[in-house]
């Protein structure tokens, strides 16, 4: 049972493209996994911190917080639904363009002016982790738009073995996001060609 448990909440490798583009990793961290199972590697705000940190995109010890941690998990599944749009060939979905550009336009790039009546007239920065935050959703948003509009937009495509939920660079060909997928695919076509061959 214990490896079982293991193997539900193992992070799989990157899917080809991820490496390149952190907005294809972001859309990838929530996994279904054969036989129900799944992994969210935004699932607490420690796991969301521990992501932010392993990308470069937050200092440790941030002290992430739910609120911050359920921002990171909605503008992923805005940005999964622009790439299940674009792979299925389909209208951008409006909310999800919305989201986006919302995330890209929040980056603080200065200090505030503020009064009060104390103090008087001084400058200020958001609370240092909504600060960290809106940076990298800024920069995963940023990077959404650039996959989603650049040169590698064509080569975007959704695993095409069941059930796995990723998306990866296509190459050639290959139209899975890891060997374990390909493997698990080839061996229910060689499954059903081999039931309907009995059935004939």
């Amino acid at each position: 049972m214990r490896l079982m448990d293991e193997i539900a909440t193992a992070e799989p490798p990157p899917a080809p493209g991820a490496e390149q583009h952190l907005a294809l990793d972001l859309a990838n961290s929530a996994v279904t996994l054969p036989g129900g199972h799944s992994v969210d590697l935004l699932a607490t705000p420690a796991a969301a911190e521990r992501w932010l940190v392993d990308r470069g995109l937050a200092p440790a010890d941030t002290g992430l917080i739910e609120t911050c941690a359920s921002r990171l998990r909605s503008l992923r599944e805005q940005i999964r639904a622009l790439l299940a749009a674009h792979a299925a060939g389909l209208p951008a979905p409006a909310a999800a363009l919305t989201a986006v550009n919302d995330a890209l336009t929040r980056a603080p790039a200065a200090s505030l002016l503020h009064w009060d009546p104390d103090r008087g007239l001084h400058r200020e920065a958001a609370h240092p982790v909504t600060q960290i935050v809106e940076h990298a959703l800024a920069v995963l948003a940023s990077n959404a738009a650039d996959l989603l509009t650049g040169p590698d937009a064509e080569r975007l495509t959704a695993c095409r073995s069941t059930p796995c939920n990723r998306y990866l660079l296509r190459h050639g060909r290959r139209h899975w996001c890891s060997t374990r997928c390909g493997d698990r695919a080839r061996a229910s076509r060689a499954y059903a060609r081999r039931t309907q061959a009995k059935t004939d």
